[in-house]
């Protein structure tokens, strides 16, 4: 067929998750910049279709929280009867908050973040898996963070929750080799968003969440696998790695602390 008689290639097809501030609006700014059709997704209704009305092109806007699994689906089967089987599925809903073993109150917040940080993930990605697979691809992309490395103090549902979810991202990467779905693990370290905005330490190599979107929608292009972002925060991470228990125990124990949440 001469180039000229060419069918012009379909818009990317995108689902985000978390998509009504933070790094999730910025994904959903950056992927409607270049002409993709949207799927959002978030608690808040309000945030999200403003948003919505601020992108130029598709925007499909669904208020949902991510530990449904039964409006997830509802979501999910009704994205796909108007727009088709997307793309790409950008697990992005995420909650941080400071906890305490030793206060019974707090155990709320650790099922919060558990459920929203991986649950969520899950919930996010599993109705689209088995049309993915028989379509022959699809790209999956959770957002997990640098704090899954290693625990840190004040920050144990956190860290084990992004621990959780790197380790989920990689059984699942593994479960789906071969079936032309990729998925790709995103962690990230400090990005400016509600999330950090009271964090009392310093953060150190922190990002705007355009920067981060930026970086994360060129890994997603080149299909990368794993990536840490910012490159320093790379080094940092394979650090917090290797350090044997005796040093870093000591170093650890004088970070700074993430606020616990008011009751």
């Amino acid at each position: 067929m001469p180039p000229e008689q060419m069918p012009a290639p379909s818009p990317t097809t995108v689902i985000i998750t978390g998509a009504s501030g933070g790094l999730g609006a910025a994904l959903a700014r950056r992927y409607a910049n270049s002409g993709a059709h949207l799927g959002l997704i978030a608690r808040r209704t309000t945030e999200l279709e403003r948003l919505a009305r601020q992108l130029a092109g598709e925007c499909a806007v669904h208020a949902a929280d991510v530990r449904d699994s039964a409006t997830m689906r509802l979501v999910a089967n009704d994205f796909m009867a108007q727009h088709g089987l997307p793309d790409i599925v950008i697990a992005n809903a995420g909650i941080s908050v400071g906890t305490l073993t030793e206060m019974a109150e707090d155990e709320q917040a650790f099922r919060d973040v558990f459920d929203i940080n991986v649950i969520g993930m899950v919930n996010t990605f599993q109705p689209y898996l088995a049309a993915m697979r028989k379509r022959g691809y699809g790209v999956l992309v959770g957002i997990a963070s640098v704090a899954g490395y290693r625990g840190l103090p004040g920050s144990s549902a956190y860290s084990a929750s992004k621990a959780a979810a790197i380790s989920y991202l990689e059984s699942l990467r593994v479960e789906l080799r071969g079936s032309g779905i990729t998925v790709i693990t995103i962690c990230p370290g400090y990005i400016t968003t509600a999330m950090t905005a009271h964090n009392p330490y310093r953060m150190r190599f922190i990002m705007t969440a355009e920067a981060a979107a930026k970086k994360i929608t060129a890994i997603i292009a080149r299909r990368k696998a794993y990536a840490v972002i910012p490159w320093q925060m790379a080094i940092v991470a394979r650090l917090m790695h290797v350090l044997p228990r005796w040093i870093y125990d000591p170093l650890a124990a004088k970070s700074g602390r993430k606020p616990r949440r008011k009751s």
